[in-house]
């Protein structure tokens, strides 16, 4: 029993630790510790155990001329280009979590709720990778339709939770699946691989004052519902 609380306390302090970074320093990752993460993150479940993720990770100069030419493909094509359906709206309690969290980003920058030009600075900093020396774009075959899609997202949950036990930073991105086809076209992937997302990573900038607040999670009451 004392070992088994010990887990579900070391996996409460990953899962309430991690937080996204939006500030990154710019020293590497080693690939060891790389290749440990994804060695933890590759035990998610899938249906029918189809393991339907497929990584391409950038490190050093890949990485710099991958956020270059990004960051180039935004300013020239700035569109919707998504092989999943982005939100239509946000609403009700959706909206309003949406909100508190732009209005925490916002205030820890010193961003006034009228000022968008740095508004708009800021959310272009999804596609500087917030200065991230790697990324992970993350794709699934397009025949496994949502559920490979789902799996996926289990994927991602735990590729955030290994790199937080190994003390690496993290940052989930659907920004970056705004442009998949150009991110396929880059990296040459086979027309079938559908983008899902993008994880920024490398080490958290500490000092830098976007990374340090909080976001809220709703409470058990909120979203259990015992039958």
């Amino acid at each position: 029993m004392a070992m088994q609380n010990a887990d579900v306390e070391t996996l409460r302090r990953l899962v309430f630790g991690r937080a996204t970074c939006r500030a990154y320093l710019p020293r590497p990752v080693p690939e060891d510790v790389i290749r440990s993460i994804v060695e933890v993150a590759r035990g998610t479940a899938s249906w029918c155990n189809t393991q339907p993720w497929d990584l391409v990770v950038t490190s050093g100069g890949s990485t710099d001329k991958f956020r270059d030419a990004l960051m180039e493909q935004v300013r020239q094509h700035p569109g919707l280009d998504a092989d999943f359906p982005f939100p239509d709206a946000y609403r009700g309690v959706y909206l309003d979590r949406r909100r508190r969290s732009g209005f925490q980003l916002y205030a820890a920058l010193g961003i006034g709720r009228e000022d968008k030009a740095r508004r708009d600075s800021q959310s272009f900093e999804n596609f500087r990778l917030f200065g991230a020396p790697h990324v992970a774009i993350v794709t699934v075959p397009g025949e496994l339709g949502t559920y490979g899609a789902v799996d996926a997202g289990g994927f991602v949950s735990a590729f955030l939770l290994s790199a937080q036990a190994h003390g690496v930073a993290t940052t989930p991105q659907a920004a970056l699946a705004m442009q998949s086809g150009f991110i396929r076209r880059y990296f040459d992937m086979p027309e079938g691989r559908k983008v899902v997302c993008g994880i920024s990573f490398g080490y958290a900038d500490a000092q830098h004052p976007v990374n340090g607040y909080r976001t809220e999670r709703a409470g058990v009451d909120d979203i259990l519902h015992l039958v």
